[in-house]
């Protein structure tokens, strides 16, 4: 990748700032997959010296993508490219599905797996009776090890009787047990993370999320789950095609 940095030199005849010209070809170069995610970028020294640039330049550049998402400082490491999950809205699949398609490794972190009673906003979001038990899971869901979201799932305990049994995906789960979802309805809101959300995804309390509450439901109409994911905003997007 070295042998292709020229490519990214800003014009230093352009009317444009140089290191806002750096930071767009950057840009570019990581959207075309030039570096994979969680990459190292090359360090401001080596930006400078062979796009004979100043280091303030490149720092500034490297600012702009960090402050964009694109880019996460880790320290005393370097520079990474921030991985990114773009999910379809217009298609169902499971969290583990989506990252396998683009390359990530999925992985999960258990925070809870048990059998209660379903509160009264379980029942109504299931269209259960009172008194019915659920089975609920709390985890945070990783791509590559860094955590994207947490997210709290209800199930039917007539579909999941034990969940110790999930391990991995949770539509893999269900699928194995007859129990697919064909369809969702999602709800989307930008929420600020509090204090216990902000220490389980690493972030600074206050960080904007992306809160998703999907009701999924099977092919004869009876809702399977309810689940409550809390996304980091800077590493999850949500893409919707729409047509005329």
């Amino acid at each position: 990748m070295l042998s292709q940095l020229s490519d990214f030199r800003p014009d230093a005849d352009s009317d444009t700032p140089l290191y806002m010209q750096l930071a767009n070809k950057l840009s570019d170069g990581i959207a075309s997959g030039d570096w994979r995610a969680n990459e190292a970028l090359p360090s401001e020294r080596v930006l400078s010296e062979i796009l004979n640039i100043s280091r303030v330049t490149a720092r500034k550049a490297i600012d702009m993508l960090c402050a964009r998402g694109m880019l996460t400082r880790r320290r005393g490491s370097g520079t990474y490219i921030t991985p990114k999950l773009e999910q379809p809205l217009s298609r169902l699949t499971s969290f583990s599905e989506e990252l396998r398609q683009r390359g990530f490794t999925a992985g999960s972190q258990w925070l809870q797996r048990e059998i209660g009673v379903a509160a009264p906003l379980e029942l109504l979001s299931l269209g259960l009776s009172p008194n019915m038990p659920v089975a609920r899971l709390k985890r945070l869901r990783t791509a590559d090890d860094v955590v994207m979201a947490i997210e709290t799932s209800t199930i039917p305990a007539m579909y999941m009787p034990d969940p110790g049994t999930v391990h991995g995906s949770l539509y893999g789960y269900l699928e194995a047990t007859g129990n697919v979802p064909m369809r969702a309805l999602q709800h989307i809101r930008a929420i600020n993370a509090n204090a216990e959300q902000a220490r389980l995804a690493n972030i600074a309390a206050g960080t904007a999320m992306l809160h998703i509450t999907r009701v999924s439901y099977l092919e004869s109409g009876a809702a399977v789950e309810l689940t409550h994911s809390f996304c980091r905003s800077d590493y999850y997007e949500f893409v919707a095609e729409s047509r005329r």
